[in-house]
């Protein structure tokens, strides 16, 4: 299998993050790729030129899915949860940024590229980053320089014009937890410096004095929980999980409270405390969403209204449990759509399925915020799998990796909420995932509801389904392991027409472009 960089956070990479928008890969990850370039401006732009390459996703839906939005709000300093965020081409015109986006064949080798270049009156600075899924991103380039940057540790700088030869003995030297990658630029050399703690005044005093410094430059962290180095983790496959789990017969959310706990270097309680919390906004989404939503830039109107009244009219098909959790879906969907709070799990565009279907049970059995957040943990813990060993951007591999992952998550989730065992969880996965392959990425109009919101449901109800033939036993016949290589394989053997580019299946009907074309009339 593929070997991630570092292993995945359930935090940064799976459950999470806390947002607005319609979509993680487009709204939340420009956030955090504009509060980096603001960093290595120094808070000081004036001019910022955006390029996107023709041949990727973001060149025909970077203004639809939010690309821009985000972007934009990231560079003004704010969070992806802001509520100002819907105005951020405002705010970046109130504080005099001039923004101009070019559409440009520059060979980006990943769908989702942002090429940005920055200027004031003192200095201009390029930047070349990726959004990698879920709102995870890496910085490829500053300046020229190749890096790898995630956002989640300390980043410095140092622009040096001579004694490149003793620089990084010197800078490891002065701190031990620190490391240190020099950049060779020609006329002079690029330091960075990655650490888990802000470096202190004294040590840049001491740089000054030892290195001919023309910069330097300060990146905090971006992400929620700190991503530093290489941490040890106590497994990284699903297979490698259960020979950890042999003499142990732990139960698959206290499975990855070892792995988090390891992974963040945080202490058991808070795991839980971090998963309880997420518990609590995403039962607001769904009280939200119910309540009703309006917004005028999005294809379908307020439904779970409608659903709530047809429920208690006792006239719908299915149980009570079958019906409540396709109402949760609907209306987190639908709170999403209209720029509420939502948690992106793993994706915004597959924000639906796995708390809608995991908050629906564990209410019908009566279970406590604590145990959802046990059964959170554990779809997240499958979700680490995906994320270290596949994808979870649709840009990457179709919708099998959003509502595909989400479906697989949520099975694992229901298996540990009625009481099942570490292996029928995992098997419970490899089935939802199974019944997913393939699947496209093509949302009509370019907006994240249609066919989204059917692919959330239908997830949702591929999760009941197999954590119920899983809590039979069924044979799911190929280890999780397997289908998620596979699934990764599928996605990326896809034309990009079918991923997430509005250039295929539905995207390209007829109704299609005549919704795109009101909705762009109407948004003026």
């Amino acid at each position: 299998m593929n070997q991630p960089k570092s292993p995945p956070s359930i935090f940064n990479d799976v459950i999470g993050p806390v947002m607005r928008g319609p979509s993680s890969s487009h709204c939340a990850a420009s956030v955090r790729i504009g509060q980096m370039a603001r960093a290595l401006m120094d808070e000081n732009i004036d001019h910022i030129l955006i390029e996107f390459d023709p041949n990727g996703s973001l060149a025909t839906t970077h203004e639809s899915q939010g690309s821009d939005m985000g972007l934009f709000g990231g560079l003004l300093g704010w969070n992806a949860d802001d509520d100002r965020l819907e105005h951020s081409a405002n705010g970046l015109r109130d504080a005099g940024i001039e923004v101009e986006v070019r559409i440009t064949s520059y060979g980006a080798t990943h769908p989702n590229t942002y090429k940005l270049t920055l200027s004031n009156s003192n200095e201009r600075r390029e930047m070349t980053a990726l959004s990698t899924g879920g709102g995870m991103i890496e910085v490829i380039a500053i300046d020229g320089a190749q890096v790898s940057m995630d956002g989640g540790c300390h980043e410095t700088l140092l622009y040096v014009k001579d004694g490149i030869e003793k620089a990084n003995e010197f800078i490891a030297g002065q701190d031990g937890a620190s490391v240190v990658h020099v950049h060779d630029r020609g006329d002079e050399s690029l330091i960075e410096i990655q650490s888990p703690r802000r470096l202190e005044a004294s040590h840049y005093a001491t740089l000054q004095e030892n290195l001919n410094m023309e910069a330097v430059k300060k990146l905090p962290p971006v992400l929620p929980v700190q991503s530093f180095g290489n941490p040890d983790v106590p497994f990284l496959t699903c297979n490698e999980m259960l020979r950890y789990n042999a003499d142990r017969n732990l139960p698959l959310w206290e499975l990855a409270i070892h792995y988090e706990s390891a992974r963040a270097d945080i202490s058991p309680e808070d795991v839980l405390e971090k998963m309880c919390a997420i518990i609590r906004i995403m039962r607001k989404s769904i009280e939200q969403g119910i309540a009703g939503t309006e917004y005028a830039d999005r294809i379908l109107g307020c439904q779970s209204k409608n659903y709530q009244a047809k429920m208690d009219e006792g006239i719908l098909l299915g149980g009570d449990m079958v019906n409540r959790m396709l109402l949760n879906v609907t209306a987190i969907m639908e709170v999403k759509s209209s720029m509420g709070v939502i948690v992106a799990a793993p994706t915004a565009g597959a924000c639906a399925a796995l708390p809608g279907a995991c908050i629906a049970v564990a209410d019908a059995l009566g279970a406590s915020e604590e145990d959802a957040a046990k059964a959170m943990l554990a779809a997240a813990m499958v979700g680490v799998f995906i994320a270290a060993h596949a994808t979870f951007a649709a840009e990457v591999g179709g919708c099998q990796a959003e509502g595909g992952s989400a479906s697989g998550m949520a099975a694992a989730a229901l298996v540990t909420l009625a009481g099942g065992t570490t292996r029928q969880a995992t098997s419970a996965a490899s089935m939802a995932l199974q019944n997913c392959m393939g699947m496209v990425c093509d949302p009509v109009a370019n907006r994240v509801e249609v066919p989204c919101l059917g692919r959330n449901l239908i997830a949702s109800m591929n999760a009941v389904s197999s954590a119920n033939v899983a809590l039979s036993d069924f044979d799911c016949v190929i280890p999780l392991d397997e289908v998620i290589e596979t699934m990764d394989r599928v996605g990326r053997a896809m034309p990009c027409e079918l991923r997430c580019t509005a250039l295929g299946g539905l995207s390209i009907t007829k109704t299609s472009k005549e919704i795109e074309e009101r909705l762009a009339l109407q948004k003026g």
